[in-house]
């Protein structure tokens, strides 16, 4: 299962329900695929094809759902 949290600009932003602990989101849209930590700050995890300045179009995207991001994995994994 992976809930999508937001979807903007072409993008999906999703959890994997069946993953490590440490907050993070996934990023996905038919240009390629990335993984953002989420805490102790923001920061790039993983890219798959993803341009510089996608990544930096996807990092802000991320911080304008920063809290809603952290609500829903609060709310999808508990705590």
């Amino acid at each position: 299962m992976s809930p999508t949290v937001f979807r903007e600009k072409g993008y999906r932003f999703f959890f994997f329900s069946r993953e490590e602990s440490r907050r993070h989101v996934h990023v996905i849209s038919k240009d390629g695929e990335a993984k953002f930590w989420l805490e102790p700050e923001l920061e790039l995890a993983r890219n798959y094809r993803y341009s510089r300045s996608q990544l930096k179009e996807i990092e802000s995207l991320i911080e304008d759902h920063y809290h809603e991001l952290l609500s829903a994995w609060k709310q999808h994994f508990g705590g």
